[in-house]
């Protein structure tokens, strides 16, 4: 086997497709989905979230009969959840090669003081990705979507080649939301819901979900205007519920406002607004939502007399559909509107462990469901 160093790779034989920025390290390099010039602006949970790479490609060609990647990955834990593996993907062709570690760092937090975590140091670990067809093939390697990643080298057959990939074809698609977008509860990274959907359709996709840090924030807005989205997806209002981080005076105006950015640089663009999926506390209860010693995401209740404005997701939805409507009919016909309870509603809720996000079957299911208007899409 021979090594190839990803710091220099990167960029230049190896495109990292969904990166927009990078970490150097010592020892390797660290992709981030959001660009440098956002980071002043970004408050610090969500940079720990933009460091996780769900949806994030290794691309190259390579005539190489085997493939490693060698990095340090590092998961967060919360007790008395147990530490779980780190998990690659290498599709070829459409086909799902999945390689697994239980190396690494791990951040222990605690569920009694937010922020405070130990951290426990481990060893980086190669994922191995055996018996590939021969010759040269398309590789786009999946990394770990639910964990931070220095990446180290790509390991190859002695006198095997590697490439620069030839120009994608497909039709590309950005895709924005929470943390049932980024899909840390997924199985593997080549399953989170937009993965399965964008396979199905045949998009490449950019995955700007991030976990508990969907607030419709125009960092993200620019970011995705100066995009080269060819079809864009914004899945929105769970965190603002989570959070109770809006009311309906504030969500309106923000939510046009953020179309509004998109628009100034993507004017005839798909756009298709998505909103939430079934969470049974907040259907018809106002958040914040909080787990309880069970799991389960509950909405906190009580100060009824100053909650005017506060929003559920019922109303969310009611919401977002008439902001569609009301776009469209001043001239916006590109834009269009998902109830999120087609992709996953209360028939799916045996598939919802925590009642906020659903399990690796359900995000399975949501990507196949959402498939269908992507692919329309392309052709719109």
């Amino acid at each position: 086997m021979h090594s190839v160093s990803l710091s220099q790779a990167i960029g230049n034989t190896v495109i990292a497709h969904g990166a927009l920025g990078f970490d150097q390290r010592p020892e390797g390099i660290s992709p981030r989905r959001l660009a440098d010039w956002t980071r002043l602006q970004m408050p610090q949970p969500m940079d720990v979230i933009v460091r996780m790479p769900s949806g994030v490609r290794l691309v190259f060609e390579t005539d190489s009969t085997r493939v490693g990647l060698t990095l340090l990955a590092t998961n967060m834990v919360t007790p008395p959840a147990e530490r779980r593996a780190i998990v690659g993907n290498l599709e070829i062709g459409g086909t799902l090669w999945t390689a697994r570690s239980e190396a690494g760092n791990t951040l222990l937090l605690d569920p009694k003081s937010p922020g405070e975590f130990e951290l426990l140091r481990g060893d980086p670990d190669t994922l191995w990705f055996n018996d590939l067809p021969a010759g040269a093939k398309l590789c786009e390697v999946w990394l770990p979507h639910n964990a931070f990643v220095e990446l180290r080298t790509l390991e190859l057959d002695d006198g095997a080649t590697i490439g620069p990939p030839a120009t994608d074809s497909r039709p590309r698609w950005t895709h924005y939301g929470s943390s049932i977008s980024h899909c840390m509860e997924a199985d593997a990274p080549g399953l989170i819901w937009p993965a399965v959907a964008a396979r199905e359709a045949g998009f490449a996709l950019q995955n700007l979900g991030f976990g508990g840090q969907c607030h419709l924030d125009q960092f993200v807005a620019r970011s995705i205007r100066d995009s080269d989205a060819d079809v864009i997806s914004i899945k929105t209002g769970i965190n603002i519920i989570n959070m109770d981080s809006m009311r309906e005076r504030v969500f309106g105006p923000t939510l046009h406002g953020f179309l509004d950015t998109v628009r100034e640089g993507k004017p005839e663009t798909p756009i298709v607004l998505i909103s939430p999926i079934y969470c049974p506390s907040a259907e018809n209860q106002p958040g914040p939502t909080v787990p309880n010693a069970q799991g389960k995401f509950v909405t906190l209740t009580g100060h009824e007399e100053i909650r005017d404005g506060c929003m559920s997701l019922t109303r969310v939805r009611r919401l977002m559909a008439r902001i569609v409507e009301q776009r469209r009919e001043a001239g916006d016909a590109q834009l269009s509107y998902v109830d999120g309870l087609t992709l996953f509603g209360p028939g799916d809720a045996s598939d919802l462990p925590d009642d906020l996000h659903p399990n690796p079957a359900g995000y399975i299911r949501m990507g196949e469901r959402f498939a269908p208007t992507l692919a329309a899409l392309a052709s719109s």
